[in-house]
């Protein structure tokens, strides 16, 4: 059986992602082929570093012929930094050669070489420039997609906030009928789909327990009658739930799913649950695109001190599709 490979943008130059990465590639074998696109001489300076002995095998992103990628080797697209003039804060040249990483990546998919994409992380308030909440948005965008989610997910519970990276502030005024049925649809589509499973899906409150001293009470006004339109569409879904109490074991463990109105309001207890044991993968696109569920954590580059299980997460979970 032939599977396709896994394309791997490594991103920030100064981040942990090539130690994890080495540390993916000790501890297990894939059956799909592995493509990273990153700087050759920035791969082989972290391969000294971390004393990693691994065949580079170097291809040409014009003409991948997928039957000629090996398997459990590093399947190379080099990109040109040079690391004399590379800067540890960040520089204008750093973020040129993030967004040419992206751009080859982005044409190798529209050429249907694979469905299968990584990235690691990007130090975002530079990167993308107040242009994008995040980089689910970034890509959405690339690919002309109108409606994405960001999926936290893990096997036993995911989370998944209807806004991303808004300032708190904002969050409300975003919050309506429209756009919490488009997501809640990714939602379940992914699940039927990619996953078959019928999920059951709990949407919390945007209020603390629900109740507001407004006279406007969104979760009134907005989330409980959309909430009971979606139910309509044969879509498991109950709620708003206050989100003080939804995570308590009882609770939680009755849902594949918890819908949040704002990042913090879900990330904040599934890390606090699952720590590392979670990727975030985004619905709407027309590949599977992952990431792994951390930051680029500039403090412990070169440490050899950080955990793999997410970026080892996402390749089990592509491996597979």
């Amino acid at each position: 059986m032939s599977y396709k490979p896994i394309l791997i943008v490594a991103g920030e130059p100064n981040s942990i992602f090539l130690e994890i990465f080495f540390k993916s590639l000790k501890s297990n074998r894939y059956k799909s082929p592995l493509i990273l696109i990153c700087s050759k001489k920035l791969l082989i300076k972290q391969m000294k570093r971390f004393s990693l002995k691994k065949e580079i095998n170097e291809i040409d992103p014009i003409n991948i012929d997928n039957r000629k990628l090996k398997k459990n080797i590093i399947n190379l697209i080099d990109i040109e930094l040079n690391l004399n003039s590379f800067s540890k804060k960040n520089t204008k040249k750093s973020q040129l050669y993030i967004k040419e990483c992206f751009d080859v990546a982005f044409k190798i998919i529209k050429k249907n070489t694979t469905n299968k994409f990584i990235n690691g992380p990007i130090s975002k308030d530079k990167f993308l420039n107040k242009k994008f909440f995040g980089m689910t948005e970034y890509i959405a965008c690339e690919f002309k997609v109108k409606n994405s989610a960001m999926l936290i997910y893990n096997e036993k519970l995911s989370v998944c906030p209807i806004t991303t990276h808004l300032p708190l502030k904002s969050v409300a005024s975003k919050i309506n009928k429209k756009l919490l049925i488009k997501k809640i649809k990714l939602i379940e589509n992914f699940y039927k789909n990619d996953l078959k499973i019928k999920p059951k899906i709990a949407v919390l409150g945007l209020n603390p327990h629900c109740e507001s001293v407004d006279k406007f009470n969104e979760d009134k006004m907005i989330l409980k009658p959309t909430i009971n339109s979606i139910k309509k569409l044969g879509i498991k879904i109950s709620g708003p739930y206050p989100s003080d109490t939804i995570f308590l074991k009882n609770n939680r463990k009755k849902f594949h799913v918890i819908v949040g109105m704002y990042h913090d309001q879900v990330l904040t207890p599934l890390k606090t649950l699952y720590e590392y044991d979670a990727i975030n993968i985004t619905l709407g696109l027309p590949f599977l695109r992952i990431s792994p569920d951390h930051g680029p954590n500039e403090k412990m580059v070169g440490k050899n001190i950080s955990n793999p299980l997410s970026l080892k997460k996402a390749l089990n979970f592509l491996d597979k599709n």
